[in-house]
């Protein structure tokens, strides 16, 4: 009997060549696209986002082209509870979250994941580029570095389960240049063949956080101090959702030298600047870290690391603590470390697990 595999399609040209790989593989597939937000409802321009009609029908296109059959599923509500609200709490918290992550976590791998068994579907295939292999010696699913490391996406996949990962398949994975996927598009026909890629944030396209956020909940963030790291006064913040670990532009200060937000202080309503010798650290503790490539280790484990999706890797020590908690030591001291951003742990190119930074 022919396997069935349900294909997350956004309408970019990433996910229609993955869906086309597997049609070519023998699959009989599935093509949905996920309704994630109303763009009215955030105040964004018709057409400008990842939900907008064209999108729909660039997807609707290509399954129409492969023989598929394609659903648009309305995830509205779960978007806004799971993804907008994790994002918006994250910054009133004085964190900086990565939406991306939990669009992954709770909408492409949950929500969608559950919708393939109901339509009888034995894998989710997605445009992501990473791999995903089963290692016999491990007796373990593991995920891995796409072959294109320029486009890696690992990064936002660590939250991944065994079952989950047994489930998935990523063919991009397997190519090692964006271009070669366009040619493969233009060869199957795709009318999106050389489209844009997205946005990094679907529902801020102009990247101004503060205002989508004051906006979204109707709020008003009050202003308070900007401090040096020892406590002297340096000038008025417009509210401390605004700023995040690391940035010197926009900060609105004539400094005599330049100056970087090193802290945030949600309790005294300060953001803390220093030097850029104040962003740097060795040490972090991470929560509700997901091993991939292991079981909970007993000992300390040594790795490469990354604090960002766009960090390098940096060699460090990792040690499993109870509660799901994970402590992670450098072995030179890393630039901004952020609390509420993702660090996943790496040996070689596999993903050994992540989570989420809670101290820096």
């Amino acid at each position: 009997m022919e396997r069935r595999a349900l294909i997350g399609m956004s309408g970019g040209v990433d996910s229609s060549v993955a869906a086309a790989l597997m049609r070519e593989a023998g699959y009989e597939c599935v093509g949905v696209m996920m309704k994630l937000f109303q763009n009215e409802l955030l105040d964004l321009p018709k057409g400008h986002t990842c939900c907008s009609l064209e999108d729909a029908e660039d997807a609707r296109s290509v399954a129409y082209r492969l023989g598929m059959k394609f659903y648009v599923f309305n995830f509205t509500d779960d978007f806004s509870r799971q993804v907008i609200d994790r994002f918006v709490q994250g910054y009133e918290r004085g964190a900086t979250p990565n939406p991306c992550i939990d669009c992954n976590r709770y909408m492409k791998f949950a929500r969608l994941y559950h919708r393939a068994r109901e339509l009888d579907c034995d894998l989710i295939v997605t445009g992501h580029y990473a791999q995903v292999a089963y290692d016999e010696t491990r007796g373990r699913w593991l995920l891995k570095k796409a072959k294109n490391r320029d486009k890696d996406q690992s990064y936002v996949l660590y939250f991944m389960n065994q079952d989950q990962l047994a489930h998935t398949r990523f063919p991009l994975g397997e190519y090692v240049s964006k271009e070669e996927v366009r040619v493969l598009a233009e060869r199957y026909g795709f009318v999106n063949a050389r489209k844009h890629d997205s946005q990094d944030i679907c529902f801020v396209p102009d990247g101004d956080y503060g205002t989508f956020i004051e906006r979204y909940t109707g709020k008003t963030y009050p202003r308070g101090a900007f401090v040096d790291t020892e406590g002297r006064v340096l000038g008025e913040h417009r509210g401390m959702i605004r700023y995040t670990i690391g940035q010197r532009k926009g900060l609105g200060l004539a400094l005599p030298a330049p100056m970087y937000v090193c802290r945030k202080d949600c309790k005294e309503n300060k953001v803390i600047l220093s030097a850029e010798s104040g962003l740097y650290s060795r040490e972090l503790m991470a929560e509700n870290f997901n091993w991939i490539a292991c079981q909970y280790p007993t000992e300390p484990l040594r790795v490469t690391a990354k604090t960002r999706y766009h960090a390098r890797e940096a060699a460090a020590t990792a040690t499993a603590l109870p509660g799901g908690r994970m402590k992670l030591v450098f072995d030179e001291p890393q630039r901004a470390i952020t609390v509420g951003q993702a660090v996943v742990l790496y040996e070689d190119d596999v993903v050994v697990g992540g989570g989420t930074i809670c101290e820096a």
